[in-house]
């Protein structure tokens, strides 16, 4: 075996069977890492994910009640405490293409179809869907040549590629975010065992079946095989270095030992309506974190640098046993201003946020070049396409965006913008931040002016 450096990003990579394990930065490989990793301005890349949750949100307790720094954290948002200062929230972004517009009942599905493309779907639940090319998907095409994988497509639920989902409209536009064209969704992965193989795998994905099978039959680590190349390379490495890749390894194993551990659980689920395939956590907040990890690692290792995850499907009336909420997620929605049903939903969006807050924190303590973090060079994008799950309303919708974009977003406070702005008008300025600017996206009318320094 022997170290090399990944076709793509040219970063330090070590390989043993069927496995491909790129490293992070270290500064004892540098300038060839850094020239691997780094952007232009000789800057670490720039990184975005954009997070999606069903359902709306129960306003009231989600909307801080004063604006910029050090904004109070309502009952929804205190879990963000230990990241409030890398966090901005943004109140009055409006999806109109969320809206009927003349096309009837089908909330749901447009809000997932329309959340990172700005564009009206087609209604229609036969083989002619048509939306718009989403956020992530521009990103990709115009930088996702400069990683392995232009961009990861992650989610909890399965969904439907085909039928009626939501009142005439395709399951496809319910089941995805992330569009590659007006007419192709593109799927995403929800068993983190097959995230992490493709990470780490280093063939296709036939082979990488094959060699997974036979690391487990050898019940071996991906570790085990690469080690004589990780002990080679730590002896070149400085003290500060050698730490650091200890924590990654160590990183990277407990999340395969989590994996694992799932294979021997049993799948009798009650609050999904359909099968947890082996290596898919019962419990969901375990499986909502175990593909946080897979974006933290994406990102540690340069895999990709776009990622998007849908927490639930548009619609989805999963219940949540585990913060003693038995009722079905869409159900509770439709409160009809019923006080104990308020209740319930706040608990739901405290949890989501809850695992957001799991993500930035990892993001933060994971170093990134010289003497920044992941965080410090990301751009997370978190909400929903729909404010309140009765009214099924698209505007004042509960976004926040978390990480600082390398240095050019004024983070950590509550800003408002005017009534009607679009959604894509931050998608805008995002692309900017992250060195692909174009000019437009769905329907933007221009770009936010108030998130930089």
């Amino acid at each position: 075996m022997s170290i090399h450096q990944s076709p793509i990003s040219r970063r330090t990579v070590l390989r043993g069977l069927g496995v491909s394990l790129a490293l992070p930065w270290l500064e004892s490989l540098a300038p060839r890492a850094m020239a691997a990793s780094a952007t232009a301005t000789g800057a670490p890349p720039q990184r975005m994910a954009f997070l999606f949750v069903p359902n709306g949100v129960h306003l009231p307790d989600w909307t801080p009640q004063h604006f910029g720094y050090a904004y109070d954290l309502p009952h929804i948002l205190q879990p963000l405490a230990p990241v409030q200062e890398d966090v901005t929230v943004i109140s009055g972004l409006t999806h109109d293409k969320g809206r009927a517009n003349g096309d009837g009942a089908g909330d749901h599905a447009r809000s997932a179809s329309v959340f990172l493309t700005g564009a009206q779907p087609r209604k229609t639940d036969g083989s002619d869907i048509r939306s718009g090319v989403s956020v992530d998907q521009v990103a990709a095409q115009s930088a996702g040549s400069a990683t392995r994988f232009a961009s990861l497509e992650l989610g909890c639920e399965p969904g439907r590629s085909a039928g009626n989902c939501d009142s005439g409209y395709s399951c496809a536009y319910s089941s995805n975010i992330s569009w590659s064209s007006e007419s192709t969704p593109v799927g995403k992965e929800t068993n983190p065992r097959f995230v992490f193989e493709r990470l780490f795998g280093d063939s296709t994905s036939q082979s990488r079946d094959k060699d997974a099978v036979r690391r487990e039959v050898l019940k071996k680590s991906i570790l085990d095989f690469i080690s004589d190349d990780a002990k080679k390379l730590q002896s070149k490495l400085g003290t500060n270095d050698r730490q650091k890749l200890d924590e990654y390894l160590n990183g990277v194993r407990e999340v395969e030992r989590r994996i694992e551990r799932t294979d021997d659980e049993p799948k009798i689920s009650v609050d999904v309506d359909y099968p947890i395939p082996k290596g898919t956590p019962d419990d969901y907040g375990e499986h909502i974190r175990l593909m946080c990890d897979m974006i933290v690692l994406a990102f540690q290792t340069d895999r990709t640098r776009i990622a998007t995850f849908m927490l639930a499907d548009a619609g989805s009336n999963r219940s949540y046993r585990q913060i003693d909420v038995p009722d079905g997620h869409h159900d509770l929605s439709h409160h009809r201003g019923d006080a104990a049903k308020h209740s319930k939903i706040r608990e739901i969006n405290r949890f989501h946020v809850a695992q957001l807050s799991y993500l930035l924190r990892r993001l933060k303590s994971t170093p990134d070049g010289v003497d920044g973090n992941l965080l410090d060079n990301s751009m997370i994008c978190y909400g929903s396409a729909i404010s309140d799950g009765d009214r099924h309303n698209n505007e004042n919708l509960p976004i926040l965006l978390a990480g600082h974009g390398g240095g050019r977003i004024d983070a950590g406070r509550h800003i408002r913008v005017a009534p009607e702005t679009p959604v894509c008008n931050l998608f805008m300025s995002m692309l900017d931040r992250f060195g692909t600017p174009v000019d437009f996206i769905g329907d933007s009318t221009g770009r936010l002016t108030n998130l930089q320094i």
